[in-house]
Protein backbone atom coordinates (compact mmCIF):
# COMPACT_ATOMS: atom_id res chain seq x y z
CA UNK A 1 0.00 0.00 0.00
CA UNK A 2 2.83 2.37 1.08
CA UNK A 3 4.59 1.70 -2.40
CA UNK A 4 1.67 2.28 -4.64
CA UNK A 5 -0.06 5.50 -2.32
CA UNK A 6 3.01 7.08 -1.53
CA UNK A 7 6.20 6.41 -3.36
CA UNK A 8 8.53 6.26 -0.51
CA UNK A 9 11.92 7.03 -0.60
CA UNK A 10 13.80 5.46 2.94
CA UNK A 11 17.16 7.23 3.88
CA UNK A 12 18.72 5.04 6.19
CA UNK A 13 21.69 7.19 8.24
CA UNK A 14 22.87 5.04 10.88
CA UNK A 15 22.13 1.67 12.63
CA UNK A 16 23.81 1.06 16.00
CA UNK A 17 23.61 -0.82 19.20
CA UNK A 18 22.15 0.40 21.62
CA UNK A 19 21.29 -2.16 24.36
CA UNK A 20 22.36 -5.55 25.07
CA UNK A 21 19.56 -6.82 22.84
CA UNK A 22 18.39 -3.73 20.87
CA UNK A 23 19.59 -2.23 17.81
CA UNK A 24 18.60 1.90 16.73
CA UNK A 25 18.20 2.97 13.81
CA UNK A 26 18.14 6.71 12.43
CA UNK A 27 16.28 7.40 9.06
CA UNK A 28 14.30 9.81 7.16
CA UNK A 29 11.02 8.93 4.91
CA UNK A 30 9.90 10.77 2.13
CA UNK A 31 6.64 9.77 0.35
CA UNK A 32 4.22 11.79 -2.52
CA UNK A 33 0.54 11.47 -2.04
CA UNK A 34 -0.39 10.22 -5.62
CA UNK A 35 -3.58 10.17 -5.01
CA UNK A 36 -4.11 13.76 -4.22
CA UNK A 37 -3.80 16.14 -7.40
CA UNK A 38 -0.61 18.34 -6.08
CA UNK A 39 0.93 15.05 -5.19
CA UNK A 40 2.25 16.82 -1.46
CA UNK A 41 5.06 15.62 -0.61
CA UNK A 42 5.31 14.13 3.36
CA UNK A 43 8.59 13.96 4.88
CA UNK A 44 9.38 12.21 8.20
CA UNK A 45 12.72 11.77 10.28
CA UNK A 46 13.25 9.95 13.34
CA UNK A 47 14.84 6.58 15.07
CA UNK A 48 13.55 3.33 15.22
CA UNK A 49 14.05 0.86 18.41
CA UNK A 50 13.92 -2.81 17.44
CA UNK A 51 14.71 -5.41 20.53
CA UNK A 52 15.86 -8.66 19.72
CA UNK A 53 15.07 -11.81 20.82
CA UNK A 54 18.06 -13.22 22.69
CA UNK A 55 17.16 -17.30 22.22
CA UNK A 56 16.61 -16.49 18.36
CA UNK A 57 18.81 -13.83 17.53
CA UNK A 58 15.62 -12.21 15.62
CA UNK A 59 13.75 -8.89 16.13
CA UNK A 60 10.80 -9.28 18.81
CA UNK A 61 9.99 -5.56 18.76
CA UNK A 62 9.93 -2.48 16.98
CA UNK A 63 8.87 1.32 17.61
CA UNK A 64 9.30 4.15 15.96
CA UNK A 65 9.91 7.85 16.93
CA UNK A 66 8.98 10.68 15.06
CA UNK A 67 11.44 14.21 15.24
CA UNK A 68 8.41 16.33 14.59
CA UNK A 69 5.89 14.91 17.41
CA UNK A 70 5.72 14.21 20.73
CA UNK A 71 3.51 11.80 21.46
CA UNK A 72 4.65 8.70 19.88
CA UNK A 73 1.96 6.29 20.87
CA UNK A 74 0.28 4.18 18.34
CA UNK A 75 -2.72 6.06 16.90
CA UNK A 76 -1.18 9.23 18.23
CA UNK A 77 -3.44 12.27 17.49
CA UNK A 78 -0.76 14.72 17.45
CA UNK A 79 0.65 12.38 14.64
CA UNK A 80 -2.14 12.36 12.87
CA UNK A 81 -2.08 16.24 12.68
CA UNK A 82 1.46 16.20 11.60
CA UNK A 83 0.34 14.09 8.53
CA UNK A 84 -2.94 16.44 7.70
CA UNK A 85 -0.51 19.35 7.82
CA UNK A 86 1.97 17.87 5.55
CA UNK A 87 -1.02 17.80 3.10
CA UNK A 88 -1.71 21.18 2.55
CA UNK A 89 -1.21 22.48 -0.68
CA UNK A 90 2.14 24.07 -1.90
CA UNK A 91 3.11 24.99 -5.83
CA UNK A 92 6.52 23.98 -6.98
CA UNK A 93 7.35 24.24 -10.78
CA UNK A 94 8.46 21.32 -12.40
CA UNK A 95 11.82 22.95 -12.48
CA UNK A 96 15.45 21.29 -11.57
CA UNK A 97 16.44 22.62 -7.79
CA UNK A 98 19.43 22.34 -5.63
CA UNK A 99 20.35 18.98 -4.63
CA UNK A 100 19.74 18.90 -0.95
CA UNK A 101 18.75 15.68 1.77
CA UNK A 102 16.28 15.95 4.63
CA UNK A 103 18.21 15.01 8.14
CA UNK A 104 15.68 16.17 10.21
CA UNK A 105 12.54 17.84 10.04
CA UNK A 106 11.03 18.79 13.80
CA UNK A 107 7.46 20.33 14.12
CA UNK A 108 9.00 23.78 13.26
CA UNK A 109 11.69 23.29 10.45
CA UNK A 110 13.48 20.90 8.28
CA UNK A 111 17.26 20.50 8.80
CA UNK A 112 18.68 20.08 4.97
CA UNK A 113 22.15 19.09 3.63
CA UNK A 114 22.57 20.91 0.44
CA UNK A 115 25.60 19.82 -2.54
CA UNK A 116 27.37 21.87 -4.20
CA UNK A 117 25.80 24.35 -6.42
CA UNK A 118 26.37 27.60 -8.85
CA UNK A 119 24.64 30.59 -8.62
CA UNK A 120 24.66 33.83 -11.15
CA UNK A 121 24.56 36.53 -8.55
CA UNK A 122 24.00 40.63 -8.47
CA UNK A 123 23.44 43.08 -5.44
CA UNK A 124 20.09 43.13 -4.32
CA UNK A 125 18.56 45.87 -1.92
CA UNK A 126 16.32 43.82 0.70
CA UNK A 127 15.32 40.51 1.09
CA UNK A 128 12.30 40.74 -0.22
CA UNK A 129 12.89 42.97 -3.18
CA UNK A 130 13.52 42.23 -6.91
CA UNK A 131 16.15 44.33 -7.86
CA UNK A 132 18.82 42.77 -9.46
CA UNK A 133 16.44 40.20 -10.74
CA UNK A 134 15.91 40.73 -14.55
CA UNK A 135 19.62 41.24 -14.66
CA UNK A 136 20.31 37.55 -13.60
CA UNK A 137 17.04 36.23 -15.81
CA UNK A 138 18.88 37.96 -18.20
CA UNK A 139 21.77 36.29 -18.14
CA UNK A 140 20.22 33.01 -18.36
CA UNK A 141 17.66 34.32 -21.25
CA UNK A 142 21.25 34.73 -23.07
CA UNK A 143 22.68 38.23 -22.18
CA UNK A 144 26.12 36.62 -21.87
CA UNK A 145 29.16 36.39 -24.06
CA UNK A 146 28.20 33.30 -26.00
CA UNK A 147 24.14 34.38 -26.13
CA UNK A 148 23.75 31.21 -24.56
CA UNK A 149 20.19 29.94 -23.38
CA UNK A 150 20.65 28.66 -20.24
CA UNK A 151 17.36 26.40 -18.42
CA UNK A 152 15.57 27.77 -15.67
CA UNK A 153 15.87 26.75 -12.37
CA UNK A 154 13.84 27.08 -9.28
CA UNK A 155 14.41 28.73 -6.68
CA UNK A 156 15.26 32.19 -6.70
CA UNK A 157 17.16 33.05 -3.80
CA UNK A 158 18.31 36.39 -1.80
CA UNK A 159 20.50 36.26 0.15
CA UNK A 160 21.64 38.46 3.40
CA UNK A 161 25.65 38.08 4.96
CA UNK A 162 25.33 39.59 8.41
CA UNK A 163 22.27 40.09 10.84
CA UNK A 164 21.80 43.60 9.89
CA UNK A 165 20.87 42.20 5.81
CA UNK A 166 23.44 45.49 5.12
CA UNK A 167 24.75 43.47 1.81
CA UNK A 168 22.23 41.70 -0.25
CA UNK A 169 22.61 39.39 -2.96
CA UNK A 170 19.69 38.03 -5.52
CA UNK A 171 20.83 34.37 -7.04
CA UNK A 172 19.34 32.33 -10.13
CA UNK A 173 20.81 28.69 -9.34
CA UNK A 174 22.32 27.06 -12.53
CA UNK A 175 21.73 23.97 -13.94
CA UNK A 176 24.07 21.15 -12.06
CA UNK A 177 25.25 19.46 -15.65
CA UNK A 178 27.03 23.45 -15.69
CA UNK A 179 30.42 24.17 -13.84
CA UNK A 180 32.14 27.19 -13.88
CA UNK A 181 34.67 26.59 -16.81
CA UNK A 182 31.78 25.63 -19.18
CA UNK A 183 29.61 28.64 -18.47
CA UNK A 184 29.94 31.38 -20.31
CA UNK A 185 30.69 35.41 -18.50
CA UNK A 186 28.76 37.62 -18.07
CA UNK A 187 28.28 40.47 -20.32
CA UNK A 188 27.27 43.19 -18.23
CA UNK A 189 28.77 44.69 -14.89
CA UNK A 190 28.06 43.62 -11.79
CA UNK A 191 26.62 40.40 -12.84
CA UNK A 192 28.83 37.32 -11.20
CA UNK A 193 29.03 33.58 -11.31
CA UNK A 194 29.74 31.60 -7.88
CA UNK A 195 29.96 28.36 -6.53
CA UNK A 196 28.30 27.78 -3.32
CA UNK A 197 29.83 24.43 -1.43
CA UNK A 198 26.57 23.64 0.09
CA UNK A 199 26.61 22.66 3.60
CA UNK A 200 24.02 21.74 6.37
CA UNK A 201 21.00 24.55 6.23
CA UNK A 202 17.61 25.08 8.39
CA UNK A 203 14.18 25.77 6.26
CA UNK A 204 11.23 26.93 7.39
CA UNK A 205 8.60 26.72 4.64
CA UNK A 206 5.32 29.25 4.20
CA UNK A 207 2.92 30.42 2.01
CA UNK A 208 1.81 33.94 0.80
CA UNK A 209 3.66 36.96 -0.31
CA UNK A 210 7.02 36.95 0.88
CA UNK A 211 7.17 41.17 2.49
CA UNK A 212 10.51 41.86 4.02
CA UNK A 213 8.50 42.41 7.55
CA UNK A 214 7.16 38.30 7.13
CA UNK A 215 10.87 37.31 5.62
CA UNK A 216 11.96 39.24 8.90
CA UNK A 217 9.65 37.31 11.00
CA UNK A 218 10.29 33.87 9.48
CA UNK A 219 13.74 34.18 10.13
CA UNK A 220 13.45 35.42 13.69
CA UNK A 221 11.11 32.46 14.44
CA UNK A 222 13.58 30.24 12.96
CA UNK A 223 16.50 31.27 14.65
CA UNK A 224 14.88 31.43 17.90
CA UNK A 225 13.41 27.50 17.23
CA UNK A 226 17.66 26.52 16.19
CA UNK A 227 19.02 28.02 19.29
CA UNK A 228 15.99 26.61 21.83
CA UNK A 229 17.02 23.09 20.24
CA UNK A 230 20.76 23.48 20.65
CA UNK A 231 21.48 24.15 17.79
CA UNK A 232 24.17 26.57 16.32
CA UNK A 233 22.93 29.22 13.20
CA UNK A 234 25.45 31.21 11.06
CA UNK A 235 24.16 35.23 10.60
CA UNK A 236 22.61 35.92 7.90
CA UNK A 237 19.56 33.94 6.03
CA UNK A 238 18.20 33.23 2.37
CA UNK A 239 15.00 33.70 1.27
CA UNK A 240 14.45 31.00 -1.38
CA UNK A 241 10.97 31.91 -3.72
CA UNK A 242 9.76 29.35 -6.11
CA UNK A 243 7.04 30.67 -7.84
CA UNK A 244 6.40 33.39 -10.66
CA UNK A 245 4.26 35.91 -8.41
CA UNK A 246 2.04 37.01 -11.43
CA UNK A 247 1.06 33.25 -11.90
CA UNK A 248 0.17 31.68 -8.59
CA UNK A 249 -2.17 32.26 -6.03
CA UNK A 250 -0.67 33.46 -3.36
CA UNK A 251 -2.06 30.90 -0.96
CA UNK A 252 -0.26 27.97 -2.57
CA UNK A 253 2.96 29.57 -3.20
CA UNK A 254 6.37 28.05 -2.17
CA UNK A 255 8.73 30.39 -0.06
CA UNK A 256 11.41 29.06 2.59
CA UNK A 257 13.32 30.72 4.85
CA UNK A 258 16.47 29.21 5.06
CA UNK A 259 20.10 29.48 7.63
CA UNK A 260 23.57 27.63 7.50
CA UNK A 261 24.18 25.84 10.13
CA UNK A 262 27.59 25.09 12.19
CA UNK A 263 28.88 21.73 13.65
CA UNK A 264 25.86 19.75 13.07
CA UNK A 265 25.51 16.51 14.26
CA UNK A 266 23.04 13.83 13.42
CA UNK A 267 22.32 12.29 16.85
Amino acid sequence: MLKQLFKPNFQLHWAKQTGPYEITTRWTMVMKFVLLPWKPELVFTGTSVMGVNPKTNKFNSHVDYWDSIQNNDYFSLEGLVEVIKQLRIYKTPDLETPSYQILRRTAAYEVRKYDPFIVVETEGDNLAGNRGFNDVAGYIFGKNATTEKIPMTTPVFTQAFDAENSKVSIQIVLPSDKSLSSLPAPSKEGISLRKTEGGIAAAIKFSGKPTDDVVREKEKQLRSSLIRDGLKPRSGCMLARYNDPGRTWKFIMRNEVLIWLEDFKLD
